[in-house]
């Protein structure tokens, strides 16, 4: 048996439809998209799946998390613990409120299916904007999957706006904003180089994350400037956490590596570098000089004081909330670039107490 479609005036699937197509209550759809009680995780999925199946678009104007008649915008980062990404929290959610808009913060750990399960409901609630933060894996797939976020988003009246993560193709309705990650990579490294070191260890992150690869393309970059042909013995990959950075310069010392500089990924991996090194009884910059990316502010209360790419986190957050609610939703792709520039501080000196 055939059941009848329930489709509006406008010609849209109801709550009704996707009930069916779920197998489950139109109460238990209305619990699902309104999060207001809770459901396991099996029928969570059905619903949802429904939900992207049928093209489901809620009007949630009502219900809206915010209260009536507030508009919203969402943040979405894989891990708000970062302070480089707080910081940028800090600039889109200080923006919103000037603007007069909520903005609702959801950190999905890296899971793929809780990040488009959140933006199904930003979508159905009629926010402003989604703005997904953090380097991505490059790939024909992902690219694929964020053109079709940015074609529904903009279906029903959102903006999607990517922060340090790939530009999509030209005609998506996609606002894409970057900071010079492998220029600001290379002009550190090049600073280090011009110290008189010729052996970085560089502490990179994820290899296929594209954040990562920026950085370790500046610091290639910068050697092959020179005329170097840098060691690949000497890039050592992790994450960007502090873990990451004690971990690898631990192993590092372990192996016996020739070094006398280190480039670390970011500043947090930086800060686990230089504790290890401490350990180990090195001195920096004395005998190893050290150098990381963000410009955190922790980065200057560090000893010694981090030399570091400073990157405007928080304008960036700003910057994506303007662009994004001064945009028409289905206007076609806009990328913007930053600058980044070389912070100087006491971590990196001439070599001075011989190779490691």
């Amino acid at each position: 048996m055939t059941r009848k479609s329930t489709t509006d005036a406008g010609g849209r699937h109801t709550i009704r439809d996707v009930a069916a197509h779920a197998g489950v209550s139109a109460s238990t759809v209305s619990r699902v998209l309104g999060g207001e009680y809770p459901v396991s995780t099996t029928t969570r999925t059905r619903v949802m799946r429904a939900v992207r199946d049928l093209d489901y678009v809620a009007d949630a104007r009502a219900k809206a998390i915010a209260g009536a008649g507030t508009p919203t915008l969402a943040f979405v980062l894989d891990d708000i613990t970062g302070p480089s990404f707080a910081h940028m929290a800090h600039g889109v959610e200080r923006e919103a409120t000037r603007l007069g808009h909520l903005c609702l913060v959801c950190s999905t750990d890296g899971d793929a299916e809780h990040q488009l399960e959140f933006i199904e409901m930003m979508r159905a609630q009629r926010a402003a904007a989604v703005i997904l933060v953090g380097g991505a894996t490059d790939t024909a797939e992902y690219r694929e999957r964020m053109a079709r976020i940015a074609d529904s988003l903009a279906s029903a009246g959102s903006r999607l706006v990517l922060c340090g993560r790939p530009p999509l193709a030209p005609g998506t309705p996609v606002t894409v904003i970057e900071y010079d990650n492998e220029g600001g990579a290379y002009a550190l490294c090049a600073h280090v180089l011009a110290q008189g070191h010729r052996r970085v260890l560089f502490l990179g992150g994820l290899a296929d994350n594209t954040t990562a690869q920026g950085r370790e393309s500046g610091y290639l970059a910068a050697h092959r400037a020179r005329g170097l042909d840098p060691d690949p013995a000497l890039r050592l990959y992790g994450d960007f956490t502090r873990d990451s950075g004690h971990r690898l310069m631990r192993q590092a010392l372990a192996q016996g590596l020739e070094f006398t500089a280190v480039m670390a990924s970011t500043d947090m991996v930086a800060s686990g570098a230089l504790t290890a090194l401490h350990e180990a009884g090195l001195r920096v910059p004395a005998d190893v000089s050290l150098a990381g990316y963000d410009d955190i502010p922790f980065a200057r209360d560090l000893h010694p004081p981090l030399t570091t790419v400073h990157v405007p986190y928080e304008e960036l957050g700003r910057l994506a909330v303007r662009t994004a609610l001064g945009r028409t939703p289905d206007a076609p792709n806009e990328h913007l670039l930053l600058g980044t520039h070389v912070v100087v501080r006491d971590s990196v000196a001439a070599p001075g107490g011989g190779a490691r």
